[in-house]
């Protein structure tokens, strides 16, 4: 399966395609849209759509992946942010793509092990989990470790329907546990 995962921005949008197949993980392609500073926000926000549009074109994904938009001290920054998501969300459902979106610290506890890993140990462990040749740009490997949670998380479900176990609710990992 293909996947694509999205760091949504107003000023830099990430994105990252990798391929699974089973548990192995292959990349595929990423990159950073630099959405112009000087366009009003309606137009940087079909600035990010059309480009995503691009990305699921060229890429042809069958998942997608994004991260959820957590509160900042600003409540004017929380709310262009969930713009940006909102324009990647639409470009996404123009395409038929169910959407999993994952919280920042899902996704570092998901690749790096910890909720509070920096970006340099974001950008290594994506750079570890793909064999890639150097360490990938921060807003795609943001994106790339969107991506790979949801691989993850995909893979598991997978792995509890064959034992035949509830996967109505998220499987966690607690204190090296997984718990159900």
């Amino acid at each position: 399966m293909r996947i694509l995962g999205i760091d949504p921005g107003l000023r830099k949008t990430g994105f990252g395609v990798i391929d699974t197949h089973y548990a192995k993980l292959y990349y595929v392609g990423s990159g950073t849209i630099a959405i112009p500073t000087d366009l009003p926000l309606h137009r940087r926000l079909k600035y990010i759509m059309d480009h995503i549009r691009e990305v699921i074109e060229h890429y042809k994904p069958s998942h997608s992946a994004l991260e959820k938009v957590f509160v900042n001290t600003n409540p004017e920054t929380t709310l262009l942010l969930g713009q940006a998501r909102g324009a990647a969300m639409c470009a996404l459902a123009d395409y038929d793509l169910d959407v999993a979106e994952y919280t920042a610290l899902q996704i570092k506890k998901a690749v790096v092990g910890r909720g509070h890993a920096n970006k340099e140990q974001v950008q290594t462990m994506v750079q570890h989990l793909l064999s890639l040749n150097g360490r990938p740009e921060p807003d795609s490997a943001d994106a790339l470790a969107c991506a790979i949670t949801h691989a993850h998380t995909i893979t598991l479900t997978h792995k509890l329907q064959d034992l035949d176990m509830d996967t109505t609710h998220t499987p966690r990992l607690r204190g090296g546990r997984l718990h159900i």
